[in-house]
This record gives C-alpha cells, structure tokens and sequence, in this order.
C-alpha cells in the first residue's frame, strides 16, 4: 500500500466549501477549492498543512462556485501549479469566476490578472482515458452526471497499484441534456459525496408533468413565478423542461392554459445564466443522445419562442416593476445576492406571486429561511437587511436536485467492480452522512 495523507479542508461535515489535499508520493494533490455558503465552515488558508505555492495540481471536478470558487484566492496566494478539468468545466471557469469575483474585494484590474493566470494554467482533458503526472502517479476523469463537464477522479500510484476515487458531486440518472454517471473503477479509498444520503427524489421522469402542473396553478391568478436557479445547470434543465412543456405535443394536450395565447413569457434574468446557457449550446458533443437528436431535429432543447433574455440592468428592473403573468429565472439559487434579491422585495409580499424552488438550500440562506418560514403565522424572511413578510405561495419542486439521491449514490459504489477498501463521506449534512453509512454499512462496506 502507497503512503499517502489526506487532508479534508472543506465540506468534510457540510455540503458547501469543497476541498481536499492529497499527498502521494511526494506530490501535493487538491481535489476543488471551493467557497463555502451559509452557516456553512472552510478553513483558512493559512491555516493549511501546505502552503498554496507549495501545491502541485489542482483538480476541479466542475465549475459550480463551492467547488471553485476559492481558486482566486489560491492564485493570488502564488499557487503555480497546473489546474486540471474536463474540457466543458476548463470553458466554464472564465464566466464563472469572473461573476464570483465581481462580489469581492478584489479590484478589476487584480481580478483580470487573475483570470488571465487561472487560464495559463489550466488544462481540459478527455473523459475515460488514463493519463500521468509526475512521481509515478496517473489520474482518469470519468462522467458525474452532475453538471455539464461534471467528472469524478481516480488516482492511481502506478508503482503500489493502490488508487483513491474522489467523488465530486454525482448527479442523477435521466437529467436534461446530460450523459447519465459512470460507472466507477475499483478504488481502494473513496471520497464519497453524501448530499443526498437520506432520502430518496421524487420520479425524475414524471418532474416535467410536476413542473406544468406547478405552473398552471401558480399562472391561474396571473402573478409572477420567480424560480431562483443556479445559473450552471439549473437554469438549462428548466429551459429545456419549459421547451418541452411548450412544444412537445403530449404535454400541450395536458398543459392546453400553458400554450400559444395563454403562454406566459419566461425570463433568464440572469447576465450569468445567458452566458452559461450559450456555452451549453456550444458544446453540443458533450449533450445525451436525446438533447442531440432534439438539436438535428431542428428542435433546439434550450431554445423557444417566448424565451426572453434579460441583458441588461434598466431592462432586469423594467421587470421587477411590470406585471405578471411570467416566468422569472434569476440567480442566486439559494437566493444569497443577484437580481433573484430584487424580484423577491418587489413580489414576495404579493398573495398572487409563487416562488418555486427546484435545489437545495443551505442552512443560513435566505431561500432556507423562505422553505422554512412559508407556512407559519406572519412567516418573514430578512433580503438584503429589509424585513419581508412572505406572503406569496412557496413551493419546492422535488425531482430538480442536480445531486444523486440515496439510491442513485448507492447504486453508482455497487457499480464499482470491487468493494473499497473503505469509503469516507463527505459533502453532506451529519444526518445524511449519517444515513447514508448505515446504509452501505448493512451491505458490507466499510464507512469513515
């Protein structure tokens, strides 16, 4: 067995703030460096067993912010090292940290000498082939199924045979647009993500017939629908999903108050969002057999006639003073700052307003707090220091996690052709990790 150390630097118990050092035969190995939300902890960097500059490689399994977002700190801290993605996450990481940086401290000029050594760095490699580092050490990246680019990373000490699996996020089966997750190689560590590991999602197959009903119900009195969504990954899956309720023949014959005259306009309020949104339409090689066959057919998945981008600032608050009925699209997801801030103080005290929440939230959100207090007697949420009663309808859309549930995390390690050595959980709050290794426990693996 190879000499190894392991360092969780973030996520370790929580879901946000990915970030992981191995050291292998010699090397100083960091799998995501990202940002924590919420309530939820990162440590310093300073604080680290090794110094920034000292780091060898850089792996990103994808480009959501609490896996990378902590990359410009890391550059500016003199890490040199090399950066190393798929090739849909190495075209991600300008447009997304770009906006991230945008909420710093840092000056443009700063944040542009940043992005240009963020792209000096990194390096786009293929799924599903073996390559080597340095010191007899070789990595292979393999699909997640997460997000677009989404990968998780087997290394390998080619002298010992002994090989460690970090897991990133892996998503679930039948996701919009998105190659399904791999099955993974045997590993003798794995660095497992737990998000998900207590519960089970409602049939993904049927979320499109859920998200029509949603909206008909929620369009009925004409008000707003405002759905904070990610701007990498959600906001496509809902593009496509509406396109499909708008288009598809079986869904118009269901959803008929949805179509042609009665359709209500959507909005992508979200300058990130369309940025994303027109790099997903680039990489169509990456796209599922279904989102393709869609695209030759004429048929552009995450295109129809009633979508409207919002590009601008004076257009983003024409909006938020018009009148429904609409669709609204805006980030942030967990409703932490964007423009998703301004159509919630306009509309969240409107009875005729629903707001819609298809991903997770993280304890100390605003859009935790919002699930949270919806339902009770002057229920309030605090948005941006403003104290706003809730009173428009709030729902939450199960079937939209980008995360694998406890049967999806299952069934991808029981693909795995061996048994681990052993599984550590990670990415998860303690009573999903907790869940989660009881489960696998009963069937036989051996779980930190």
């Amino acid at each position: 067995m190879s000499h190894f150390k392991l360092f969780h630097l973030g996520a370790e118990h929580c879901v946000t703030g990915s970030c992981h050092l191995l050291q292998l035969n010699g090397l100083n190995i960091m799998v995501d460096c990202g940002l924590a939300q919420g309530h939820d902890a990162q440590q310093p960097m300073d604080q680290w067993p090794v110094a920034p500059d000292k780091i060898d490689y850089l792996f990103l399994t994808h480009a959501h912010i609490d896996h990378i977002g902590r990359v410009p700190e890391l550059i500016d801290r003199k890490f040199e090292g090399e950066i190393i993605c798929s090739h849909p996450t190495k075209a991600l990481l300008a447009p997304m940290l770009t906006d991230a940086m945008k909420f710093s401290a840092m000056s443009e000029h700063t944040a542009d000498g940043i992005m240009r050594n963020i792209d000096d760095l990194s390096w786009g490699f293929e799924y599903g082939e073996t390559f080597d580092l340095t010191n007899g050490v070789s990595f292979k990246l393999k699909r997640a199924g997460h997000i677009l680019g989404s990968s998780f990373v087997r290394f390998q000490d080619d002298k010992t045979g002994w090989s460690v699996l970090f897991s990133g996020d892996l998503g679930a089966a039948d996701t919009p647009i998105l190659v399904d997750p791999e099955p993974p190689d045997s590993a003798d560590l794995v660095v497992m993500e737990s998000t998900y590991g207590d519960r089970r999602h409602a049939d993904r197959k049927r979320r499109i017939e859920q998200l029509g009903a949603v909206l008909s119900r929620a369009l009925a009195d004409r008000g707003k629908v405002f759905i904070p969504a990610f701007s990498l990954g959600r906001t496509q899956e809902l593009v496509y999903e509406m396109d499909r309720i708008f288009t598809d023949p079986r869904c118009r014959e269901v959803f008929p108050e949805l179509q042609v005259r009665q359709r209500p306009p959507v909005f992508v309020d979200s300058p990130l969002g369309l940025k994303i949104t027109r790099i997903y339409s680039r990489l169509t090689e990456y796209w599922d057999k279904e989102a393709r066959d869609l695209e030759q057919r004429g048929d552009h998945p995450i295109d129809f006639h009633g979508l409207y981008a919002v590009e601008n600032h004076r257009d983003h608050l024409k909006l938020c003073q018009s009148n429904g009925p609409a669709i609204i699209l805006a980030s942030s997801g967990m409703c932490t700052g964007g423009r998703i801030i301004d159509h919630l103080q306009n509309g969240i005290e409107q009875p005729e307003n629903d707001i819609l929440f298809v991903g997770y939230q993280a304890v100390g959100t605003p859009g935790r707090d919002i699930q949270t207090y919806a339902d009770r007697p002057n229920g309030y949420v605090v948005i941006d220091e403003e104290r706003k009663t809730i009173a428009a309808r709030v729902h939450t859309l199960p079937g939209y996690s980008a995360h694998a549930d406890q049967k999806g995390l299952v069934d991808w390690i029981s693909a795995m052709p061996d048994k681990p050595g052993a599984i550590k959980l990670v990415h998860g709050e303690n009573g999903a990790r907790q869940t989660l290794k009881e489960v696998l426990e009963r069937r036989g693996y051996k779980v930190q």
